[in-house]
């Protein structure tokens, strides 16, 4: 899995022309027929990208925070499971800031005020409220089923005139849970209540404690969102892909909506994606100047 939340602290043989057609995401009209997880679990499976090594792309962004609501332009550009590289453009033409994630690190650069920060992703949530997530961001940019895992066990159903498909994992947590709590004094065999069982999760931080849920289009089956709730720390990750476009035989999203949040922070970033290429080798360029200062 992903596996989680923060993802964030907030991602070609052809270069897409603006006027290629976009497929918008629209409800299905009518009754759904059902359909069985495993049958749910097959589409998944197929549609996850595993032939993209590079992707590009141009984007207009909107980012909420506490702080506000800030619209920027940027250039993406990503090495699959190395690296992403995100240069941000103002109205005016002039780069205002470069920003540079890797699987384990973060390197901002603001251009404006000759300043950077440099450091590890623990580091980053300290310092910026959210940890970046470079597989939440490359999966999110290439519309994938984001933590989607064949081995786990899924129930299906029908939500909002679209299919839907989330984790089993209940029981799982629950075990997790009672073992977790052997110091404490409740007879073994016995289920713990919810509030004891949410308690003891919330200590578990090393153990896996994610319900993931899937929705996807009754007749491409498509993923359209896919919502990751961390229960033993209240984080959840919310994205949503509203419209896609054909790039090399793959359908991928122009308009992607990210949100992650925790008990104290809420933050939102809405991406609509131009000029898609999936070329490379991509240069990720990212040189400090050394007349900038650390950012206090």
């Amino acid at each position: 899995m992903m596996r989680a939340a923060g993802a964030i602290g907030m991602g070609c043989l052809l270069l897409l022309a603006a006027c290629k057609p976009i497929r918008r995401v629209l409800p299905f009209r009518g009754d759904l027929p059902p359909r069985g997880a495993e049958k749910m679990m097959e589409h998944l499976s197929a549609a996850r990208i595993t032939d993209v090594r590079y992707y590009s792309a141009k984007s207009s962004a909107e980012v909420s925070d506490s702080s506000g609501t800030r619209s920027f332009k940027a250039h993406i550009r990503c090495v699959m499971d190395s690296a992403a590289w995100v240069s941000i453009v103002p109205v005016l033409g002039i780069e205002l800031a470069r920003v540079l994630l890797t699987p384990d690190s973060l390197k901002v650069m603001d251009k404006f005020h000759d300043t950077y920060w440099t450091g590890d992703t623990a580091m980053a949530k300290k310092r910026f409220g959210l940890a970046p997530d470079l597989s939440l961001l490359q999966q999110a940019l290439l519309g994938q089923p984001i933590a989607f895992d064949p081995t786990d066990r899924y129930r299906s159903d029908r939500e909002d005139g679209q299919y839907t498909l989330t984790s089993r994992e209940k029981r799982r947590f629950r075990r997790a849970a009672e073992d977790l709590a052997e110091g404490d004094t409740i007879p073994r065999g016995h289920d713990i209540s919810e509030r004891r069982l949410e308690r003891t999760l919330r200590r578990a931080e090393k153990k896996d404690a994610f319900v993931v849920k899937y929705w996807l289009e009754p007749d491409s089956f498509l993923v359209t969102r896919v919502l990751i709730s961390d229960l033993a720390h209240d984080q959840q990750a919310d994205v949503r892909y509203s419209a896609r476009t054909p790039v090399n035989s793959h359908s991928l999203p122009t308009r992607v909506a990210i949100s992650l949040s925790d008990p104290t922070r809420h933050a939102e970033a809405v991406l609509e994606l131009d000029r898609i290429s999936l070329d490379g080798p991509l240069q990720l360029n990212f040189r400090i100047p050394e007349k900038f200062k650390p950012l206090e």
